[in-house]
């Protein structure tokens, strides 16, 4: 079996709002065989830039456009593969966009091999530890505590057993921050678990500050505080803090994610299988094994996304918990045919070959961005 085309399909709603909000457009990988067989990836990223990265033309060995180094490969190479990628990208690449685009053409090819041997891409990873995820219902801070109060209700009567919330307006005006807490643990109860994500936007002493004064609203844990960089800092703040601390979204390398447990010490590592694929998921995440650390992923995109990552945490020893975007986007929310099952507050593990969803053509053809 060989690899005779990689495509990237970028998906945009007509209106994008100014927000960090990353359900709003999407990179889709489509990996196509001589076998007939063909694969689905995503991409967390700016997709203009990761499709260039795709659809490059050759510069020289290690300045290469990605697809140009699949054609004619066996795609069940997937350890191979990556690091025929990373060989040939090296001058431009080892981190950010570039190694994004790999793991998007990573997820594409487990697709494939799950696909080619008949078997879930959990059992290729090792075997299923588990058949399903408890998720927390994953939502942007609302412009009002009332709106923000809402959606946590709605998470709740969902069967919720956690809800996270996360960036602007928070993080900016103290008391209003408070306001927001204490208003949603006190609509949530004490059986809920209140996940706070700051969105990078304070340092370390404002952080060790903020966590005393929440200190009463018993947070599962507090996410992403600091800048991604900010590593000691990172240590700084595990240390001194009583609730756990989660990051790594914005890491996509193996290296980083071991200078993020190592010299951050954060307690739970948060891996974006559209920003590392499979092949440095489970590294990562064995590293993190290591360490003693829990694993989350993270995910505010497509079913492409909830489906790799659910195979991903269901293949782990140290997984914790699930993310599950709720933000009603249409690309989000809408993009399988036959999206994983989430009921009762859990993702349940599709048996199905490889990821077991697939995109609707369809919705891919409705938001399809052309040229």
């Amino acid at each position: 079996m060989k690899i005779i085309n990689v495509e990237a399909f970028y998906l945009r709603l007509p209106v994008i709002e100014q927000r960090t909000d990353s359900s709003q457009d999407a990179l889709l990988i489509k990996i196509t065989t001589d076998a007939g067989i063909t694969g689905w990836g995503e991409v967390d990223g700016s997709p203009y830039v990761t499709k260039a990265i795709i659809e490059a033309p050759y510069s020289h060995t290690m300045v290469t456009g990605l697809k140009s180094l699949l054609i004619g490969e066996n795609p069940l190479e997937t350890g191979r593969l990556w690091k025929k990628m990373h060989k040939a990208t090296i001058y431009y690449g080892r981190s950010g966009a570039v190694l994004q685009a790999m793991a998007g053409i990573d997820i594409a090819l487990w697709d494939i091999k799950g696909k080619a041997l008949g078997k879930p891409i959990v059992e290729l990873l090792g075997g299923a530890m588990r058949d399903k995820m408890r998720v927390y219902s994953s939502n942007m801070f609302q412009f009002s505590v009332e709106e923000t109060v809402a959606r946590a209700q709605h998470a709740i009567d969902t069967g919720h057993s956690g809800v996270k919330f996360g960036w602007e307006p928070f993080g900016n005006d103290e008391a209003l921050d408070l306001r927001y807490l204490e208003a949603l643990r006190k609509a949530m109860g004490d059986n809920v678990d209140l996940m706070l994500d700051v969105g990078h936007v304070w340092d370390a002493k404002t952080t060790i500050r903020r966590s005393q004064r929440y200190e009463h609203l018993n947070l599962f844990w507090i996410e992403e505080p600091l800048h991604p960089d900010n590593y000691a800092g990172y240590g700084q703040v595990s240390a001194a803090c009583q609730q756990h601390i989660a990051a790594g979204e914005q890491e996509c390398s193996v290296v980083g994610f071991q200078r993020l447990i190592d010299e951050g010490s954060i307690d739970i590592v948060q891996i974006d299988l559209t920003r590392t694929g499979f092949t440095q998921a489970m590294e990562i995440a064995s590293y993190a094994h290591s360490r003693g650390r829990k694993v989350c992923n993270h995910n505010f995109t497509t079913d492409i996304n909830t489906a790799a990552s659910l195979h991903f945490l269901c293949a782990i020893e140290n997984a914790l918990v699930m993310e599950y975007c709720v933000e009603p986007g249409e690309i989000s929310r809408s993009l399988a045919k036959n999206p994983v099952r989430i009921a009762d507050g859990y993702a349940w593990l599709p048996g199905e070959p490889g990821l077991g969803v697939e995109p609707d053509e369809a919705v891919i053809e409705k938001f399809l961005v052309r040229g």
